[in-house]
């Protein structure tokens, strides 16, 4: 049986795994996939309807925070802090150290691709990496590396 969990996902992963047709992983792996209307607005499409949107509620935070991270990935983190999550799905560097910083637990798009594989949802994430490089997003040979190898690929 595959663990379910609950994330918060910031744009970045939603775009992502968008582009390359594996957005369908997010509600096969977690049990609930939240976001905020900040994050909702930011991806510009309309979000498929097994993701919850849900306001923040300490907006002085959310505020405080947009100073560091812009203002979807500063909602991503304060509700993150305020729902029982298991996981901020973010790919930001900032707004990664500033959750973790707080104790929350984060992964990337490419730790949802591990993820999937662990799971056995996918059978090899080598052809998700190569269509990631075929992206505007930037991964670092040495990160594909790492993941190949612990993907056992």
């Amino acid at each position: 049986m595959i663990e379910r969990v609950v994330v918060i996902t910031d744009t970045s992963c939603f775009i992502i795994l968008d582009k390359i047709d594996a957005l369908y992983l997010l509600p096969s792996l977690f049990n609930k996939i939240i976001t905020t209307p900040e994050i909702a607005d930011e991806y510009g499409k309309t979000l498929p309807d097994w993701v919850i949107i849900q306001q923040v509620q300490n907006h002085n935070l959310q505020n405080q925070i947009e100073e560091l991270v812009d203002p979807g990935e500063a909602s991503a983190i304060v509700l993150a802090a305020e729902v029982k999550c298991d996981y901020l799905l973010t790919d930001d560097r900032a707004a990664r150290k500033l959750a973790e910083q707080r104790g929350i637990a984060v992964k990337g798009s490419v730790g949802v691709l591990l993820y999937a594989k662990q799971q056995n949802m996918i059978p090899l994430i080598r052809p998700y990496l190569d269509l990631i490089q075929k992206t505007n997003f930037r991964i670092s040979q040495v990160l594909i590396d790492k993941l190949l190898f612990e993907a056992n690929e």
